[in-house]
C-alpha cells in the first residue's frame, strides 16, 4: 500500500489562531493518487479583515489581492466538492486543520476526513536533521521547487512531493513493501525514540 489517494492541503492566514479571529487568505491543495499528483485546487480568499504588514511581507499576499478574491464561504463550498471523503495531510496539520475546521464551521459544515501531519512524520524518519520545516526538508530531499514558499499552491505542491519521497524512504528504512494510512498516523504520533523500531 502507500498508493492510496490523499489530499495535501495548505493555508495561508492572517495569523496563528482562528479562535482569536484570524482567517484564511489562501488555500492550496493537490490530490495524489497512484503515487502521482492528479488534480489541484487553489484560491485566494477574502477574509473580511485586514492582512497585517508582517503577513503581507511573508506571503506576498496584499490587501488589494484579497479584496478582489472570493469570500471564504464560496471557496470552502468549492473545496468541499474537491475534498470529498479523501484523507488529508498537511505540514503542521494541527495548524491547517484548525483553519479548515473554522472556515467550514462558518458555512455550517464539518469534515469527516482524518489528517496526517507530514511535519511530525518527518521528525520521526529524519531525526538527524536540525530543522524539519518545509523548506529545509525540500532542500534536503533535493525536490523541485516551483513558486515561492509561504504561498499555498506552491507549499501544497512541495508538501505533496515531500509526501511521496517520505513514503519511499519509509519503505526503504523499515524494509516494508507498503505503508497504510493508519500506520502513518500511528508513526506520526509515537515517541520519537520508538520510531526506529516502529515497523519491526
Amino acid at each position: 500500500m502507500g498508493d492510496f489517494p490523499i489530499i495535501i492541503l495548505d493555508f495561508e492566514t492572517t495569523g496563528l489562531s482562528p479562535q482569536r479571529g484570524d482567517r484564511a487568505i489562501e488555500i492550496g491543495a493537490v490530490l495524489i493518487d497512484q503515487n502521482r499528483i492528479v488534480d489541484r485546487f487553489h484560491s485566494l480568499m477574502n477574509p473580511g479583515i485586514s492582512v497585517n504588514p508582517f503577513i503581507q511581507g511573508l506571503t506576498g499576499i496584499t490587501n488589494a489581492m484579497v479584496r478582489s478574491a472570493p469570500d471564504g464561504a464560496g471557496v470552502m463550498t468549492e473545496f468541499l466538492e474537491f475534498m470529498g471523503d479523501y484523507p488529508l495531510a498537511a505540514h503542521n496539520a494541527p495548524f491547517d486543520g484548525r483553519f479548515l475546521d473554522a472556515e467550514l464551521a462558518r458555512i455550517g459544515r464539518t469534515r469527516t476526513s482524518e489528517m496526517v501531519c507530514t511535519l511530525r512524520t518527518a521528525r520521526r524518519i529524519y531525526p538527524h536533521l536540525q530543522s524539519h520545516n518545509l523548506e529545509s526538508l525540500v532542500r534536503y530531499k533535493n525536490l523541485q521547487v516551483n513558486g515561492a514558499f509561504h504561498r499555498a499552491a506552491a507549499d501544497a505542491e512541495m508538501t505533496a512531493r515531500l509526501w511521496l519521497a517520505m513514503i519511499e524512504d519509509i519503505k526503504k528504512f523499515y524494509n516494508v513493501a507498503g505503508v497504510s494510512l493508519d500506520s502513518l498516523q500511528k508513526l506520526s504520533r509515537i515517541a520519537r525514540a520508538k520510531a526506529q523500531k516502529f515497523f519491526v
